[in-house]
């Protein structure tokens, strides 16, 4: 039976069964420790028995810091700028052992950050997937999750990603999404 709790820093040297995929993202461990300090009601694994990682997210809630729109308070329908980012939960990593996968870790661990995301008012959580990452993408859209724009040339290998977002309760007209999101590219440095 796996149960989830929050992360420690020594979960860190616990990692890399869970890491070792192609389509993992791994990151310094200065970057782990920069979320578990900032972040640390947003860093949670889950963990077997034995207290073996099978996943982890690591997430955080935020706003742009420029581009801040001059109406207050904020409203989609309002907003110039769609590089603006309003206050919202996101999904950094979110990571499964290959053995442990199909088991709802995944689903487990994105209910927790969008209830914290919806606690702390946020309008919507969104996550950054590799184009090619079928598997995760049809997880995310199981969940409610769209795809929001592309961004090209995103990863360091060239490949694009899509921004998938997940309207939370303060957005109740859904209007954080949109229908044509893959049609909608921008470049990396539009993202923040």
């Amino acid at each position: 039976m796996s149960s989830m709790r929050a992360m420690h820093p020594l979960d860190l040297l616990k990692l890399e069964k869970v890491n070792l995929d192609p389509l993992t993202e791994t990151y310094h461990i200065g970057f782990y420790l920069e979320y578990l300090a900032k972040w640390p009601h947003l860093c949670r694994v889950i963990v077997s028995r034995d207290d073996e990682v099978e996943a982890y997210i690591l997430g955080k809630v935020e706003s742009s810091p420029r581009g801040q729109p001059t109406t207050i308070p904020y409203s989609p329908s309002t907003n110039k700028n769609m590089d603006y980012l309003p206050w919202h939960a996101h999904i950094t990593a979110l990571t499964v052992a290959p053995h442990c996968r199909r088991l709802g870790h995944a689903r487990k661990l994105s209910e927790y950050l969008e209830r914290v995301g919806d606690r702390e008012e946020g309008w919507f959580v969104d996550l950054f997937v590799r184009c090619d990452n079928t598997n995760a993408i049809t997880l995310y859209e199981g969940m409610g999750y769209s795809i929001f724009r592309v961004i090209d040339d995103y990863y360091a290998d060239g490949e694009a990603a899509y921004d998938m977002r997940k309207p939370l309760s303060r957005d109740k007209e859904r209007k954080t999404i949109r229908k044509n999101g893959k049609n909608v590219h921008v470049e990396p440095y539009r993202v923040w």
